[in-house]
C-alpha cells in the first residue's frame, strides 16, 4: 500500500483580534500547535512527491501526510507560507482564478463572511425578506416553510439554521435570485466596497509567484468557484480554461492539479480534466488514500478539524482505504 493523508485548509488567521472573529477557519496559534502534532505523527510530502508515487511508481513515505490550503486567502502567504517555507514543507494551494483577474469577492466569500457579521437569527430574518422580494418579482421559488424542511440538515460542522442559510445562498433557488440576495445581504451586513474588501482577501499574482519561488505548489480551483455537478458541459469546459489562462506561466497545462470547489465532480468532468492533462485532483471526501488502488483524479481530504488539537484523531482512520 502507498497510503496518504490530505488535510484541506480554508481560512488560516488570528480569528480573536480580527473584524470577523466568527469566520470559520483555523486560528493562528491552533495551526501551529496542529502543525507540530503533524510534524510527531507524520512525514510531510508534497504534490509532486504524491504524483511520483502515482506515475513513477515511487513509495511514499510511511504516515505520509500533505497539506493542501484552498481559495487563496492572503493569509496563505502572510500566515500560512512563511511556517511551511522555514519548514520545508511544500503546500498545495487551489486559488480560483476570478479573485486573481477581476478584483471581486467570490460568492462562496460573501456567505462566509454574511454568516460571521450578524446573529444567525438576524441573517435568517432578512433572507425571508429577501425570497419575498423575489418572489413577488416573479422569481419560482418554494414557499419558506417548504424551504427550510428540505434543506436545514445540520452537518459536522453546521447547524441547521446555518445549513439552511448556506444551501439558499448557494445553490437552492434560481440562480438571478440567488445572485441578487446575496450581493444584497453583503452589502446590508458587510461592506458595499466590494473590490477594497477583495483587494484585503486574496492574494495577488505577485504573491502566488514568490511562494512558487519557494516550492509551495499551485493547483486550479476553477474560475469562478462554481460547484462542478451542476454545471454543463460548455459551461465546465469555459470555466476551466478560463481559469487555467489566469495561471498562464505558474500552473504547466500539461501537468496540472485540479480542487475541485466544494468537492463536486461529474464523470464526464473527470475524463475532460484527464483529456487535457489533469494529473490528479482532490475532493473533500474524510478519508485515507491508498494511491497504489486510487482514482489520482479524486484523492480524499480530510478538513483540518479532524486534526489536533480541535479534536481528537479518529481512530478508524488507520484502516480506511
Amino acid at each position: 500500500m502507498n497510503k496518504l493523508e490530505v488535510v484541506m485548509y480554508h481560512y488560516v488567521r488570528d480569528l480573536k483580534n480580527s473584524r470577523y472573529p466568527k469566520i470559520k477557519g483555523l486560528d493562528m496559534e491552533l495551526f501551529r500547535q496542529q502543525i507540530a502534532y503533524l510534524e510527531k505523527n507524520y512525514t510531510f510530502v508534497g504534490m509532486q512527491d504524491v504524483l511520483d508515487a502515482v506515475y513513477e511508481g515511487k513509495r511514499l513515505p510511511e504516515n505520509a501526510i500533505m497539506l493542501s490550503f484552498d481559495d487563496g486567502y492572503i493569509e496563505h502567504y502572510t500566515n500560512v507560507f512563511p511556517i511551511l517555507a522555514n519548514k520545508g514543507i511544500s503546500g498545495l494551494f487551489a486559488v480560483p482564478g476570478k479573485v486573481m483577474k477581476e478584483g471581486k469577492v467570490l460568492d462562496v466569500n460573501k456567505i462566509h463572511f454574511i454568516l460571521a457579521s450578524k446573529p444567525i437569527e438576524q441573517i435568517k430574518k432578512e433572507l425571508h425578506i429577501k425570497l419575498d422580494e423575489c418572489r413577488k418579482l416573479g422569481f419560482s421559488i418554494p414557499d419558506d416553510e417548504e424551504l427550510y424542511n428540505t434543506y436545514a440538515v445540520a452537518n459536522r460542522f453546521d447547524s441547521a439554521d446555518t445549513i439552511f442559510i448556506k444551501r439558499i445562498l448557494q445553490r437552492a433557488i434560481d440562480e438571478k435570485a440567488r445572485i441578487r440576495i446575496v450581493d444584497q445581504l453583503f452589502k446590508k451586513f458587510v461592506t458595499d466596497n466590494e473590490f477594497a474588501f477583495a483587494s484585503e482577501l486574496y492574494l495577488n499574482m505577485e504573491q502566488v509567484k514568490t511562494m512558487k519561488k519557494y516550492n509551495m505548489f499551485f493547483g486550479l480551483h476553477g474560475y469562478e468557484h462554481y460547484s462542478f455537478d451542476r454545471l454543463s458541459e460548455k459551461e465546465y469546459k469555459r470555466d476551466i480554461n478560463s481559469a487555467l489562462d489566469v495561471f498562464e506561466g505558474v500552473i504547466d497545462r500539461n501537468h496540472w492539479v485540479f480542487a475541485y470547489p466544494y468537492g463536486t465532480t461529474q464523470e464526464k468532468l473527470l475524463s475532460y480534466c484527464k483529456s487535457i492533462h489533469c494529473v490528479a485532483g482532490v475532493t473533500i471526501e474524510p478519508k485515507v488514500a491508498d494511491l497504489d488502488k486510487i482514482n489520482p483524479l479524486l484523492i480524499p481530504r480530510f478538513d483540518t478539524n479532524d486534526y489536533p488539537p480541535k479534536v481528537e484523531k479518529p481512530k478508524s482512520k488507520a484502516s480506511e482505504t
